[in-house]
């Protein structure tokens, strides 16, 4: 297993990988359906959902629109749904270098490109994707908990790590890439039926705990009022020790963590150069403003306000 690049860190994204989109390794994040999707024709990223495919959103993904690839992500086959999010792909062709900026989900993926696959544990920092040239990756988010009953063992040991999908997955995972990449030059569609069809030859029995954990998760999505691991235990009857111990193995991050991701993310994703700081502050559920300036400048390497003019250009 190797580490990804720290935060702020630089590397290829066929290189690294992990949800683009709320989403982790050298990435963070990952991926609506590219069904009838292109390039704008100044290159931006485009992503349409088509029959089936998942709501589109691309929170953590900072300054989506000004992107410069396409990114769509697609509804997985119902016996795969317990444990997977969406299938997502990524494709570019640049003339120049460009940098997307990552802010990850607390979900593990599995990504395809043309150097080899990887699962990309969840990644606790942020970090810049480079693109450069022409590319496609291909990849599988997992639902918070649940790449935990594939794994085998606590998600923690493989938190802020790239495997090599073959140790964990068995060595077919080797001879399915070149398949999916190939697949991938006809259509999104053929691409993800190779995919599938390695998970589905794998697919573990479902975890009740698994699936409780990631109730958990959805429940810090759903409520901003949730900021205190102490919220989310009494709003669910369990203790503190138990909340951490149940995130550490079937999450891989802390409850505190994914809290405070989830509240960022919403909060780059409503920045703008109106924002009112000090209601958004309150909307996601802080008691004051600096306490949230605090966190989001932790997590996305600079204040609101810095982060709103940027966005401005």
């Amino acid at each position: 297993m190797s580490r990804p690049p720290g935060p702020g860190a630089r590397a290829p994204l066929g290189g690294a990988a992990a949800s683009l989109g709320r989403a982790a390794a050298s990435l963070r994040g990952a991926a609506a359906s590219l069904r009838g999707a292109g390039a704008s024709p100044d290159g931006t990223a485009t992503s349409l959902g088509g029959a089936g495919a998942p709501a589109d959103d691309t929170r953590g993904i900072l300054n989506f629109g000004a992107a410069r690839f396409r990114y769509g992500r697609h509804a997985c086959h119902p016996s795969l749904a317990p444990f997977v999010e969406h299938h997502w792909i990524v494709r570019w062709e640049l003339a120049e270098p460009y940098e997307q900026r990552i802010v990850s989900h607390p979900s593990v993926n599995l990504v395809f490109h043309e150097d080899g696959s990887r699962v990309a544990g969840v990644i606790t920092g942020d970090y810049l994707e480079v693109l450069t040239g022409t590319g496609i990756v291909v990849g599988t988010r997992f639902r918070p908990a649940g790449f935990r009953p594939f794994l085998g063992a606590p998600l923690s040991t493989i938190t802020d790590l790239l495997t090599p999908a073959s140790r964990i997955l068995g060595p077919d995972a080797d001879t399915v890439t070149p398949a999916v990449m190939a697949a991938s030059s006809e259509s999104d569609e053929e691409a993800l039926r190779v995919l599938e069809g390695f998970l589905l030859a794998r697919l573990p029995a479902r975890d009740p705990v698994a699936e409780r954990a990631a109730d958990l998760v959805a429940s810090v999505l759903a409520d901003p009022a949730v900021v205190r691991v102490g919220d989310l235990a009494a709003l669910h009857g369990l203790s503190v020790r138990h909340l951490q111990r149940l995130f550490s193995d079937y999450v891989g991050v802390s409850p505190k963590w994914v809290i405070r991701r989830y509240r960022i993310h919403e909060a780059a994703e409503r920045a703008g150069p109106a924002t009112d700081w000090s209601r958004l502050a309150a909307d996601l559920g802080y008691s004051d403003q600096s306490h949230f300036t605090r966190d989001f400048t932790a997590v996305i390497g600079m204040p609101p306000t810095a982060y709103a003019r940027r966005l401005a250009g």
